[in-house]
C-alpha cells in the first residue's frame, strides 16, 4: 500500500502557509514517481482572484510545464477535497490521480460555505478516469487548519 502521508502533510503545511500569507487554508502538491515536482497554495486574497484555489494554481503551473501524457502519471495531493471548479481543472489537465485529506463535507461543517459537491461526483462524469483517494487518515489534521481559520474569518468568534 502506498504511503500518501508525507505528501498530504506537505499539502497541509502549505495550507498553513497560505493562511500566514493572508489567504485561505488550502495547499496542494504534484507528485511524479515519488517526488514532489510542484507546490501551490491558495492565493484568492493576495492574487485578487477568487479562482486562485490551491489546486487551480497547481494545475495552471503544471499545464505550462508538462503535457497531458506526463500529467497522466502524476498524483495531485491536496489538503482538502477539491471543489467542483478544481475537480474540473484536474480532469482537463490530464492528471491521473488525486488524493485529499479533509472532505468537502467536513469543510462545509466547519465553514458553512462551499458548493458541497464531492469531487468524485464531478470526476465520474468524465470520459477519462481520474482515480480519487480520500478522505484519508489525516482528515482531522487537515480539518484543524480550517477550524482555526474559518470561524475567525467569517466573524463567528
Amino acid at each position: 500500500m502506498e504511503n500518501h502521508e508525507p505528501f498530504l502533510r506537505e499539502a497541509i503545511a502549505l495550507s498553513k502557509s497560505a493562511v500566514e500569507n493572508g489567504d485561505e487554508p488550502f495547499g496542494s502538491v504534484l507528485v511524479k514517481d515519488g517526488a514532489v515536482i510542484l507546490r501551490a497554495e491558495n492565493s484568492v486574497f493576495t492574487g485578487h482572484d477568487m479562482t486562485n484555489h490551491a489546486e487551480m494554481n497547481l494545475v495552471k503551473m503544471a499545464a505550462k510545464q508538462y503535457d497531458t501524457a506526463f500529467l497522466g502519471g502524476c498524483t495531485l495531493y491536496t489538503s482538502t477535497e477539491p471543489c467542483a471548479m478544481c475537480s474540473g481543472a484536474i480532469y482537463w489537465s490530464g492528471i491521473g490521480r488525486m488524493v485529499f485529506a479533509c472532505s468537502e463535507v467536513r469543510l462545509g461543517e466547519i465553514a458553512g460555505i462551499g458548493l458541497n459537491v464531492p469531487s468524485r461526483a464531478v470526476l465520474e462524469t468524465g470520459a477519462r478516469v481520474v482515480a480519487v483517494v480520500g478522505p484519508t487518515d489525516l482528515r482531522e489534521e487537515a480539518a484543524e487548519v480550517h477550524q482555526a481559520f474559518w470561524p475567525k474569518h467569517l466573524g463567528k468568534i
